[in-house]
């Protein structure tokens, strides 16, 4: 599957993977500010933002589209961010195609399965009638999402009037895959590799970090005290230090 790509920059490629109910624009002030350095791509995964809508949320497959999309627009090897579902849909790409990733940076996610802590939210988000204004659909979801910046977040995908422009339905369909993590059958990932860890999450646990090292040796972690799991908007000064102390290609172009 091609997938939708916003390209800023130029240089060596860095490529932003969102997670669940996301998109690429949840990376905008990273973007602009990684384009000074070199070619930042952020992608919409399949079923977000302006994508494909298809069937099968697996890891293994999400990995694939992003390689695809990115051999297409010549962008291979890239170094590779994702944060949460993309962390793991970053850390799949690692394993299966080591070649296509320079660097791993994974943004507070571990390669296990994790809590079932969507699927209410989906089933609200289901319920939801097209036609419906924006402040009106925010006001039907309320009740199953207190939070009025988690409600702000999911309605970035409502068409007012016109429904959810995701592929709600498929994702909801996969969630138990997208919680899980896959057996996969490959040698650990033996490039540089950085874990981001929100310092008020729960995303990534102590009993994470041997499973983490065990596939991704080189792995190591730094936590930014004061965020929680959307390190990027949680701390945006904080997790933009970290990722250019990360990423420091050469400017080319």
């Amino acid at each position: 599957m091609m997938l939708n790509a916003v390209e800023m920059g130029q240089g060596a490629p860095l490529v932003l993977l969102h997670g669940l109910f996301g998109r690429s624009g949840n990376f905008g002030v990273v973007q602009r500010r990684m384009a000074e350095r070199g070619r930042v791509i952020a992608l919409d995964l399949r079923n977000h933002g302006d994508s494909p809508h298809a069937e099968g949320m697996g890891y293994a497959v999400m990995a694939e589209d992003v390689r695809q999309t990115l051999a297409a627009m010549g962008a291979l090897p890239a170094t590779v961010m994702g944060h949460s579902m993309g962390g793991k849909v970053a850390m799949a790409l690692a394993l299966t195609r080591p070649e296509a990733v320079t660097k791993l940076i994974v943004s507070d996610i571990a390669p296990v399965a994790s809590p079932p802590r969507f699927r209410g939210i989906a089933t609200a988000m289901l319920g939801l009638t097209a036609g419906l204004s924006r402040v009106e659909a925010s006001a039907a979801l309320a009740p199953a999402v207190e939070d009025a910046g988690l409600r702000q977040f999911l309605l970035q995908n409502w068409r007012p009037g016109g429904g959810w422009r995701i592929g709600l339905a498929e994702i909801a369909a996969g969630l138990a895959t997208i919680e899980d993590w896959p057996v996969i059958e490959a040698a650990p990932y033996g490039g540089p590799a950085l874990f981001i860890v929100g310092g008020k999450s729960d995303f990534i646990g102590e009993a994470d970090r041997p499973v983490i090292r065990r596939l991704f040796p080189s792995a190591r972690f730094v936590t930014l005290r004061n965020a929680g799991h959307w390190v990027h908007a949680d701390d945006p000064e904080g997790f933009l230090a970290v990722l250019q102390a990360a990423f420091m290609p050469s400017r080319t172009g």
